[in-house]
């Protein structure tokens, strides 16, 4: 496991992009709950945001690519929304224990 950031760090309501090596990362936090999912659109294997940390719509609700506008559920990473309809995000698996957030991933280096 590998730990992502302290849990103060990522307040409801908020999103978070990480580099672990050579992997991007990001982080939601909605309704107490922590979920990972790699900073990558399926419709074109791009980076999601335009800022630092600009994950989420407007609303707060959905993830969004701004690139192409898809939108995702934070729960699931369902695109229920844009050129990538029915595609998903892919998770990270993460947990949140002793004021931090933790990620299972598998970081290959190159030799």
């Amino acid at each position: 496991m590998h730990r992502l950031c302290d849990s103060a760090s990522l307040p409801e309501g908020t999103s978070r992009g990480f580099t672990l090596g050579t992997v991007l990362l990001f982080a939601v936090r909605r309704h107490r709950q922590v979920h990972v999912y790699l900073n990558r659109c399926p419709h074109q294997q791009v980076a999601l945001e335009w800022e630092p940390d600009a994950f989420l719509d407007d609303s707060g609700s959905l993830i969004r690519c701004a690139r192409h506008g898809a939108l995702f559920l934070i729960e699931s990473g369902e695109c229920v929304a844009g050129p990538c309809s029915g595609e998903s995000l892919q998770s990270v698996p993460c947990e949140e224990r002793d004021g931090a957030v933790w990620v299972t991933l598998d970081i290959r280096r190159d030799s």
